[in-house]
């Protein structure tokens, strides 16, 4: 038990670090070729923190552990909504853009209706929906790209995670590059490998330990980030940075996953999605009305992920 939770960690030590080295090597790659750092931050950079989910899941997938492909997405997507959140709150209140309100939060919960709807329509994702995953994740991003273009043509400052990309040289980009994949691909097989095993020796499901440990895991470049970014008062990345993620976990990383092969979807799954859309719904109504999540709101956030945890753990 010790050995298969030290794996664990260091399973989780190699996909956040991995991911890392693969975000700086393609960054600085994409600079030598002078494409635009506004292009680079909103997708080699923001995508930089999905790639402990995509290992996760798309790992997990191929062994066929498919209920702890799923779990790892909404668990880390409720984690990164009700805990990341909810930690930067306590730090300063997070004003929440009118962009985030009106567009971001409702795709966020589009795309999680959309992936109950496909679960439930058959009680698995196949090939064809994580296609079309895909392509609405192609749509996503083209439209966070134009709208940001936009807003800076018209004299709007838009602050862009990673946009100050270092220079290095092109032998290091490679073992940037080559290095942060293999750490990401290995992470990710301690990571499912472990979990199973823990599951298995402590008598819970796969989708326990997906919502709970995987998630807390894989969404430690998110909790990192959006901490930084809230303590240097850049409030509006950290709620950004959250919703962002949500989005490319479930357009990308489940994308991914299910065009590989199809992912089995069990009734607790539908249920999980359900508490997923209820928490979006209620930080968008307190958004809405407040504009802000002060530091009240996130106790109540984190009381409410307590409560949560716990009920996954007893149903």
């Amino acid at each position: 038990m010790l050995q298969s939770i030290l794996l664990l960690v260091l399973g989780f030590v190699l996909l956040v670090k991995g991911a890392d080295f693969f975000v700086e090597g393609a960054a600085s790659v994409a600079k030598k070729f002078n494409i635009p750092s506004l292009i680079v931050g909103l997708t080699i950079v923001a995508m930089g923190t999905s790639l402990p989910e995509c290992s996760v899941s798309v790992i997990a997938s191929l062994k066929n552990s498919n209920s702890l492909a799923i779990s790892n997405v909404v668990g880390s997507n409720i984690f990164n909504l009700m805990v990341v959140c909810g930690i930067c709150a306590l730090f300063v209140p997070l004003k929440v853009s009118k962009i985030t309100v009106v567009r971001d939060l409702p795709i966020s919960i589009v795309c999680a209706v959309l992936l109950g709807w496909f679960g439930l329509s058959a009680m698995k994702i196949v090939r064809m929906e994580g296609i079309i995953l895909l392509c609405c994740f192609g749509t996503f991003l083209l439209l966070m790209i134009t709208s940001t273009i936009s807003a800076r043509k018209k004299g709007v400052h838009v602050e862009v995670e990673g946009e100050d990309i270092k220079a290095v040289a092109l032998w290091q980009c490679v073992l940037y590059i080559i290095g942060g994949i293999v750490a990401i691909k290995y992470g990710g097989d301690i990571v499912v490998s472990s979990a199973v095993d823990i599951a298995i020796r402590v008598g819970v499901t796969e989708t326990v330990i997906g919502l709970t440990i995987v998630a807390l895991g894989t969404s430690l470049p998110e909790l990192v980030t959006s901490i930084v970014a809230a303590r240097k008062d850049e409030v509006d990345m950290a709620v950004g940075n959250v919703i962002g993620s949500n989005i490319f976990n479930i357009l990308l990383v489940l994308g991914v996953a299910s065009s590989i092969g199809s992912i089995e979807f069990i009734q607790h799954n539908l249920w999980d999605i359900i508490v997923l859309v209820v928490f979006s719904l209620a930080i968008g109504v307190i958004a809405w009305f407040k504009g802000k999540i002060n530091r009240m709101d996130g106790v109540v956030m984190l009381a409410c992920y307590s409560a949560y945890t716990a009920f996954i753990l007893v149903r």
